[in-house]
């Protein structure tokens, strides 16, 4: 059983806190842990990376009260499909390259479970010459989006140079701003590369 509360509440602070308003972060932590007391949130699953890692390494340090247990929905995926509680039906083998999230790679250290799911559906993981520990960014964290377009649109095309020369068709991500950023420039660029965020794999 879940509930969600999309209308109750707030950003989780992770652009806040990395523009430098700490006062406005911890507000915002505060008024979140408020909001899942209220409604008695023992444990959240997000499929945001940033969010995961604030959630999960962050509010802990500003929220001396909290005690939720957080979990990114790759790794809740992965743990179903384990453990037979998912069934899932193998698709023709298909190549494809993966993007790891720098908030869910570097940051929080999830880099199997995503790779896992991925292979139990029967794709064939063609790895980028930057992956895991060392995966370049797609140019869209830190506010540098937001702020500077033009660069994050550089530093996508890149990250989308790299991936042509996996010779692969998908390239699969399991951040939703990573998604949009490289989805961004392949449209712009007419790369021909299908973008697929990787819960989008279930529908």
């Amino acid at each position: 059983d879940f509930i969600k509360l999309k209308d109750l509440e707030v950003c989780c602070g992770s652009p806040t806190k990395n523009a430098g308003y700490v006062k406005v972060f911890e507000q915002l932590a505060n008024k979140n842990f408020q909001v899942f007391k209220e409604h008695s949130v023992k444990k959240i699953i997000t499929n945001c990376p940033a969010c995961f890692h604030i959630f999960s390494h962050e509010y802990p340090k500003v929220v001396k009260e909290w005690d939720i247990e957080v979990e990114h929905a790759t790794v809740t995926i992965w743990k179903a499909i384990k453990e037979g509680k998912l069934k899932v039906r193998k698709l023709k083998s298909t190549r494809v390259t993966y993007h790891d999230p720098c908030h869910l790679g570097r940051y929080s250290g999830i880099y199997d479970e995503p790779r896992n799911v991925l292979k139990a559906l029967g794709y064939e993981i063609v790895e980028m010459e930057f992956s895991r520990e060392g995966s370049f960014c797609c140019g869209g964290g830190g506010g540098v989006r937001a702020n500077y377009p033009e660069l994050t649109n550089a530093i996508s095309l890149e990250r989308m140079k790299q991936a042509k020369k996996t010779g692969v068709k998908i390239l699969v991500t399991a951040c939703p701003l990573c998604y949009a950023c490289l989805k961004r420039v392949v449209e712009e660029k007419k790369i021909k590369m299908r973008i697929v965020e990787l819960s989008k794999l279930f529908e």
